[in-house]
């Protein structure tokens, strides 16, 4: 856990952090849409049960997952109202509370390994975790869930011949299914339970996932066709309620920063790793993996690099398009001066 977020943790009014009394037990109630048994939903256990045994035998801590309590909006909007006070989303339920998180994703292309990724988040994640304090929210923990891939019922490289596809599109992002609409694509928007079926009846023939996402759902065994480029890295973050923070015991409090630094820890060493193992698990099974030339990937980057004006201001504060676009200048200079 950095310095910024142990400020911002500490800094919580002590006499809200004494005031329940503990009336009646402590319950966490966390959303995702991470499958169970996946790596996040096995940490975001981990860190409910150090969470719950510090909190006492009383407390209790439930992970509903797979979209159990709707899609990441939905999530947000249950934690808002009361009915959950915690989740794992990805960016797409994030800039729900604040759209600056739409920097850390919506932009194709942009980042070009997971170092890029951590040069912005250095950037931008305390500057976020403020904001979303101020807006009733507290982050324990950031994590990515490895790079989006193009997984698609037959081969396709180029990007025209993707325009010939049905993609799958989240039904918590309308601004891209917008922008993907501009430039010639056939966008059709699904929940994420949705994708199978999708697949299987002909709804959709084409899936932007991430590896290990395909592999616990088995989307490989309906599209057995992968286009091995990083077109956005997903990233999340798991929150709680600031009422359920102030409701917690010290002791709570101080096993969730323990357990949350610990995360951070275990899935930052996990994403390359996990990313690469799912791919291979896949190809045992049959995947295709199509890794394109040098003259394909440019017309993938000339492709995203032409959005980026629709994207700044509109889907990303540009602010925060800027930010994230310095912070990329400077680690790759001084990258290159070393």
């Amino acid at each position: 856990m950095n310095a910024t977020r142990r400020l911002v943790l500490k800094a919580l009014p002590a006499a809200l952090l004494m005031g329940s009394a503990h009336a009646q037990p402590m319950r966490l109630r966390f959303g995702t849409i991470a499958p169970r048994g996946s790596t996040f939903h096995r940490v975001l256990m981990e860190v409910g049960e150090a969470w719950r045994r510090a909190e006492g035998e009383s407390a209790g801590f439930t992970v509903f997952a797979v979209g159990a309590q709707g899609d990441e909006a939905d999530v947000i909007r249950r934690m808002r109202i009361g009915q959950l006070n915690g989740a794992m989303v990805s960016v797409i339920g994030l800039v729900e509370i604040d759209p600056g998180a739409a920097a850390l994703q919506f932009m194709p292309m942009m980042f070009r390994s997971w170092e890029e990724v951590d040069a912005a988040g250095a950037r931008l994640r305390p500057m976020l975790e403020k904001r979303l304090l101020e807006r009733g929210f507290v982050v324990l923990y950031w994590a990515e869930a490895g790079w989006v891939r193009f997984f698609s019922k037959e081969p396709a490289l180029r990007p025209t011949e993707f325009k010939k596809l049905k993609v799958f599109a989240w039904s918590g992002s309308l601004e891209q299914v917008e922008l993907m609409k501009s430039i010639g694509y056939q966008p059709v928007v699904l929940e994420t339970a949705d994708i199978l079926p999708g697949l299987q009846t002909g709804l959709i023939n084409s899936v932007p996932v991430t590896s290990t996402w395909a592999l616990v759902t088995q989307i490989d065994a309906i599209a057995p066709h992968m286009l091995d480029l990083r077109w956005v890295p997903i990233v999340g973050a798991a929150l709680v309620t600031r009422k359920a923070w102030d409701a917690m015991t010290p002791a709570g409090q101080e096993a969730l920063r323990r357990a949350a630094a610990k995360a951070t820890q275990d899935l930052r060493a996990e994403r390359l790793r996990s990313d690469q193992e799912a791919i291979d698990a896949m190809r045992r099974r049959g995947l295709h993996v199509h890794t394109p030339s040098a003259e394909v990937e440019a017309e993938w980057r000339a492709l995203a690099e032409s959005v980026y004006p629709k994207i700044r201001g509109s889907m990303v504060p540009a602010d925060m398009f800027d930010a994230v676009q310095h912070a990329l200048a400077e680690y790759r200079g001084g990258k290159a001066a070393r």
